[in-house]
C-alpha cells in the first residue's frame, strides 16, 4: 500500500481520469491488480471520482484481491473470458480501455500455446471492438519487451524502431509474434475506426502482487527466497535483461495512458535495472542466506523459455514524458521478498 500510495501521489495530469470511467482486462493480475489499487486509492484520497470496470476470469480470485473494496461501487467486477466476444448494452460510454490479460510465462506458452495467440490477437480485437463501440477516448495495449525477438549483435539497447530476429516457426514464437501482429491490429484501429491508442511496452515486471503460479525464472527465484529455499538456476544465467518493478511498471502505464502520443509505443524501462540472471540469482540468494544451485529444466519448461540472450530496453522516450522509476533492481527484489514474506 505504501507503493500504491506513492504511484497515486505522481505529478501526472489525474484530471484526465477524473469522473472518468477505466475499463481493463487482466484485472487480478500483476500490473491489473495493482493498477486498480492505485485508482481506487486515489478515488478515496483525491476524490478522483473514476470508475473502474476490473475483468477477469476468476469472481472467487477477485473478491479475495478486491476484499478491501468489496463495498466500493466504483469498483465493477465483470467475469469475462475476453477470446470470447464482449457485448454489454448495461455499460455506456467508457473513457479509457486497456487490454492487460496475457498469457505471461513459460509453461502457459509450452501448454497453452493456443490461449497464449488468441488472448493477444482476439482477444485484443474484442477489446478494441468495445473501444469503438462504447467510444473510448484512449485505448492502451499492453505490449512486450519480446517483441524485439533477438538481439542482433548490432546494438546495446532496444529502442522503439528496433526490430530483432524470431523464428516464427516455433512453438515459443506465439507469444513474441502474436504481441506483433497486435500492435499492428492497434495501427489499423487507429486508422480505420479512429481510435487513439497507445502502446506501452512493458519489460519483464516483478513484484508483490506477482501471482504464486508464474513460471518465470526471476519469480521461481523469488518463491524461493520467501520460502528460505536454494535458488534453483536452469541455465548458465548469462541472459542479459531488463526488469521493472511493478509500482514503477504501473507509473509507466499510467505515464503513457495520460502523456504519450497517440499511435506512439513506450518501452518501460531504465538501466538500473538491468541484470544478467545469474547476478539477479546471486542477489537473491545472499539476501536470503541460502545458495545457488544449477538445475536442468524438464521438457515443458524448456518448450517455454525466452532464446533471446540480451534484451535491454531504451527508456528514454518515456523518460522524455517524466517517468522515473523509484527502485532499482537490487532494491526492488529485496522490497518484494520483504513484502511477500510478511504477508505470507
Amino acid at each position: 500500500m505504501e507503493d500504491v500510495h506513492r504511484v497515486a501521489g505522481l505529478e501526472l495530469p489525474w484530471e484526465k481520469l477524473h469522473g472518468k470511467s477505466v475499463l481493463l482486462s487482466g484485472a487480478t493480475g500483476l500490473l491489473g491488480s495493482f493498477l486498480v489499487d492505485v485508482l481506487l486509492e486515489k478515488n478515496s484520497a483525491d476524490a478522483l471520482n473514476c470508475t473502474v470496470y476490473a475483468l477477469g476470469r476468476s469472481k472467487e480470485k477477485a473478491d479475495a484481491r478486491f476484499s478491501k473494496y468489496a463495498n466500493d461501487p466504483q469498483l465493477v467486477f465483470i467475469p469475462y473470458d475476453v477470446k470470447k466476444p464482449f457485448v454489454r448494452d448495461d455499460i455506456g460510454t467508457v473513457d479509457y480501455v486497456l487490454h492487460l490479460a496475457s498469457n505471461t510465462h513459460p509453461v502457459q506458452y509450452a501448454t497453452d500455446p493456443i490461449g497464449t495467440i488468441t488472448t493477444n490477437i482476439i482477444g485484443l480485437q474484442n477489446m478494441l471492438d468495445f473501444a469503438v463501440a462504447h467510444h473510448a477516448a484512449r485505448f492502451a495495449f499492453a505490449s512486450s519487451n519480446e517483441i524485439y525477438g533477438e538481439n542482433r549483435g548490432d546494438v546495446e539497447f532496444f529502442d522503439e524502431g528496433y526490430c530483432g530476429y524470431i523464428d516464427s516457426n516455433t512453438l515459443r514464437a506465439g507469444y513474441p509474434e502474436s504481441k506483433r501482429c497486435g500492435e499492428a491490429l492497434c495501427q489499423a484501429y487507429k486508422s480505420q475506426k479512429g481510435l487513439d491508442i497507445v502502446i506501452p511496452r512493458f519489460t519483464r515486471s516483478y513484484g508483490p502482487t506477482m501471482l504464486m503460479s508464474d513460471t518465470k525464472a526471476l519469480s521461481q527465484f523469488i518463491k524461493k527466497g520467501v520460502a528460505g529455499e536454494d535458488i534453483v538456476l536452469k541455465s548458465a544465467g548469462t541472459q542479459y535483461y531488463s526488469y521493472q518493478y511493478v509500482a514503477d511498471s504501473v507509473s509507466g502505464l499510467l505515464t503513457v495512458l495520460l502523456c504519450g502520443e497517440s499511435g506512439e509505443a513506450y518501452n518501460i524501462a531504465e538501466e538500473h535495472s538491468d541484470i544478467m540472471l545469474r547476478d539477479l540469482a546471486s542477489i537473491i540468494a545472499e539476501f536470503s542466506g541460502r545458495s545457488v544451485v544449477f538445475e536442468i529444466p524438464d521438457a515443458v519448461e524448456a518448450a517455454g523459455y525466452s532464446k533471446a540472450t540480451k534484451a535491454r530496453l531504451d527508456g528514454h522516450k518515456l523518460q522524455a514524458l517524466g517517468w522515473k522509476p523509484s527502485y532499482e533492481i537490487q532494491s526492488g527484489i529485496k522490497r518484494t521478498i520483504k513484502i511477500l514474506k510478511e504477508t505470507d
